[in-house]
């Protein structure tokens, strides 16, 4: 859950003042990742002159910064101890390899010594940056205290810089002169458990970064400078891998955002892979811990061929543009993020104009969907709730019984999957850490695994046999918003693909993708609520606590609701199925407390208005949400306030309700005073257990 970045420019002059932005930069491209603290390794010296195959002398130590607090903490410190120490900002280098870390924090609390780049001790030898956890550590630690290493942070990222540089004291001891910055990270990956991406820098090893990879997420970023290639019109691979002198920037990061504005060409890395830049190349090998080594001697595995791919994202989308936070934005941008989930996928075809949805990631796959015992969605947090909203039309229109997984509960007990399900794994960034578990588990017991992501060649996506990507754009903000309301359309998408062979339900079916169509302009519409939830925030800004009920479609609604204003707010707040209010929460009902119930019309309206009754009666202090025109029916009581909100179908519902408590939750946040885009202890990507 933390972020990781290094730049390494080749045969192309930059002074430390722009080496040191970039770093700070791509660090605030990530800093939803976590931000708590922060670090960055950069050269010492260079000779200079800018010319070519200037860099770092070997031998010398690196700098290293690191800060607690969030990136302008850090940038604050290194600007103060660049002025007291007199550090030329001035200085060019033709080669520079800089490495980048925003943390949040898993083993050690907030503090320069827990933060990142860790080191393998004095003179900083190794550095490493890491996303993800080492759950072998404490053993490993054992072993490195005994050979006589000293540890400084209670991080289980410093075993790993300590390792390499015991690998490569012993193979040199050994009279291995020649042992390469590869096989010295080979060698640490083979004592690794657990999830990680690497980004190691050595002094030993000037001017050269090598990642790794396995479990969590790391691109290559490649952006060629020569005059030949500037219009992109000459686009080859092995243009940008091989050591051919052209002057280029690598970049190396755990998301796109932090590449984006440098360059569309990205390499992205498999688990198990080690990307090794070194003079202008780059060289990918890959690791495989079965093969046996000779003992004394360090493995040295054949480099393998990757393509490219080109991003299809803009330097606009991770812009905040009018808005002022990004949470604010990405809640605005919903019209536009669900057209584009819908388009390509709503059909209207036939002499009768039939409608339909084509998903083009599934439609191989639609016959053993339809003819499993079970289908069973897994997911976390917001994800979980998405899925829960679909559930209903899934059952209504495939028949298959359909069952709701937490991705770390599943695990726990370790919950029966059987061959004949489908499993169906929903996550925003595809890289959950719990859910990618969950996965692998259901793999293994052999599902068929249909992935719902946001990213484009997440490990979800790469690992599951087929799935669809919910196309929301890119979401910064730790709250999500759009890609919870573009992951329900896509659910119900799948529940009319899945059930597109019953006659009887076409009617239905046809009204459902009628609404889609209808549905950006519904949202548009209820963004208008801006300023009324606003006046509704500035009521709730002294409370402590919020219930928020549901029942039906919209019981997501409510759970989805209360983990926004939770989150962001940080306010107690708490959804619960209406249905179970007479089972302990109607004794927290009395005139102060207040409830937000969800009274829309579906076929649970006359279920709502006898709870809307029962809690009047208690003299609940009761904020209604009903649909246009329905104030009277829904809200018998005159000290009852009302959110009325565009009726579309049942099952669409929910994604016009949870708007007005989406903004609910920012405003509430903003009149608090708290960070609405880095709400306190959480980061956007949970890729740790």
């Amino acid at each position: 859950m933390c972020g990781i970045f290094a730049y390494l420019n080749y045969n192309v002059s930059r002074d430390r003042k722009h080496i040191l932005e970039v770093l700070f930069n791509g660090l605030r491209r990530l800093e939803y990742r976590g931000y708590d603290s922060a670090g960055i390794s950069i050269d010492a010296s260079g000779s200079g002159s800018g010319g070519y195959g200037n860099g770092a002398a070997a031998g010398t130590p690196p700098l290293v910064f690191r800060q607690e607090g969030n990136i302008e903490s850090l940038v604050k410190s290194v600007n103060e101890e660049v002025a007291s120490t007199g550090l030329n900002l001035e200085e060019p280098f033709s080669v520079h390899a800089g490495i980048a870390h925003t943390r949040w924090a898993t083993h050690g609390e907030p503090a320069p010594r827990n933060s990142h780049p860790q080191s393998s001790g004095p003179g900083n030898d190794f550095l490493v940056v890491h996303n993800g956890i080492i759950t072998n550590y404490e053993v490993m630690k054992e072993t490195l205290v005994r050979h006589g290493f000293t540890f400084e942070s209670e991080t289980d990222t410093e075993v790993i810089p300590k390792l390499a540089k015991f690998v490569f004291d012993k193979a040199n001891e050994e009279g291995d002169q020649t042992v390469t910055f590869s096989e010295v990270v080979l060698e640490v990956m083979r004592h690794l458990e657990g999830a990680y991406a690497l980004i190691f820098k050595s002094r030993h090893y000037p001017n050269e970064l090598i990642a790794c990879k396995r479990g969590s997420p790391l691109l290559l970023g490649v952006k060629d400078l020569s005059k030949d290639l500037s219009n992109g019109s000459s686009f080859h691979d092995d243009k940008f891998f091989s050591m051919d002198g052209h002057p280029k920037e690598l970049f190396l990061s755990s998301d796109a955002n932090a590449v984006v504005e440098h360059t569309k060409k990205v390499l992205m890395i498999e688990d198990d892979e080690v990307v090794h830049l070194k003079n202008g190349s780059v060289t990918i090998l890959k690791f495989d811990n079965d093969k046996g080594q000779p003992k004394g001697h360090l493995s040295r595995p054949a480099s393998v061929q990757r393509a490219l791919s080109v991003l299809e994202m803009e330097v606009e989308q991770i812009n905040k543009g009018k808005y002022e936070h990004y949470m604010q934005k990405e809640i605005h941008e919903q019209p536009e993020s669900l057209t584009t989930t819908m388009r390509g996928r709503l059909i209207r075809r036939g002499s009768r104009k039939a409608k339909t949805v084509l998903l083009g990631g599934l439609k191989d796959h639609l016959k053993t969907i339809r003819r499993s015992r079970r289908i069973v969605f897994v997911g976390c947090g917001t994800s979980y709730n998405a899925a829960l909203a679909a559930r209903p039309i899934l059952e209504e229109l495939s028949g298959i019984p359909v069952t709701m997984e937490i991705a770390s509960d599943l695990l726990d007990r370790q919950g029966p999957i059987y061959r004949e399900d489908t499993a169906v794994f929903v996550s925003q960034s595809g890289e959950t850490a719990d859910t990618l578990q969950a996965l692998q588990y259901a793999l293994e017991n052999g599902a068929l695994c249909v992935g719902i992501t946001n990213t484009v060649g997440s490990a979800i996506a790469r690992n599951t046999h087929c799935g669809v990507h919910i196309n929301a754009g890119a979401e910064i903000g730790v709250a999500s918003t759009k890609a919870y309301t573009s992951q329900i359309v896509v659910m119900a998408m799948l529940a009319l693909a899945i059930g597109d062979d019953t006659i009887s339900s076409q009617s239905r079916r046809e009204a459902i993708i009628s609404g889609l169509y209808d549905l950006p302009d519904k949202v548009r519409a209820v963004l208008k609520l801006d300023e009324e939830m606003k006046d509704l925030a500035k009521l709730l800004i002294a409370e402590q606590s919020l219930l928020v009920f549901g029942r039906g479609y919209n019981y997501a609604t409510a759970l989805e609701g209360a983990l926004k204003v939770k989150e962001v707010a940080l306010m107690h707040s708490e959804g619960i199925l209406a249905g179970e209010m007479k089972h302990g929460p109607l004794a927290l009902v009395d005139e102060n407390l207040p409830i937000v119930v969800i009274a829309t019309r579906d076929a649970c309206f006359s279920k709502q208005q006898s709870v809307i009754q029962q809690l009047t009666a208690r003299k609940g202090r009761l904020i209604v949400m009903c649909s246009s025109g329905d104030t009277t029916s829904a809200c018998p009581s005159v000290t009852c306030r009302t959110i009325e909100v565009p009726q579309v179908e049942d099952c669409l519902q929910p994604v016009i309700n949870v708007v007005p408590l989406q903004l609910l939750a920012y405003h509430l946040t903003v009149l608090r005073g708290h960070n609405v885009d880095q709400p306190r202890n959480l980061a956007k990507s949970v890729t740790t257990q």
